[in-house]
């Protein structure tokens, strides 16, 4: 059996990723800015409710953290959490409560509301 010693192995080359030139690096966007973004979509699908159903996304960001680890849910659950509200603050809260319990499951659920 031969043993090789850390000196004999040779080091990685790990190329230098620096913010704004190198399209592999990102910005994280602020809760603020996500809020922003999804402000239209919150508004034609649940007018008057918007602003509620922002704050239950802004919850849901925070129970996504805390499960999962990472800032906020990927845009797909987002879509999916819309999808099942059916334009209903409602099912939006319900549908946020499932995204963080078992996003499969809500997957599922809006498939089949898509199907």
């Amino acid at each position: 059996m031969r043993i090789t010693t850390p000196a004999l192995i040779p080091a990685l080359e790990v190329p230098q990723r620096r913010i704004g030139q190198d399209p592999l690096v990102t910005v994280p966007t602020s809760r603020a800015e996500r809020r922003q973004q999804r402000r239209p979509r919150a508004e034609e699908l649940l007018g008057s409710d918007a602003e509620a159903a922002l704050d239950i996304l802004e919850l849901t960001e925070f129970a996504w953290h805390d499960c999962y680890g990472e800032v906020t849910p990927p845009e797909a659950v987002v879509n999916d959490i819309y999808v099942c509200s059916q334009g209903r603050l409602a099912d939006l809260a319900r549908a946020a409560r499932l995204a963080v319990q078992d996003y499969r499951d809500l997957r599922v659920q809006a498939d089949h509301l898509r199907a």
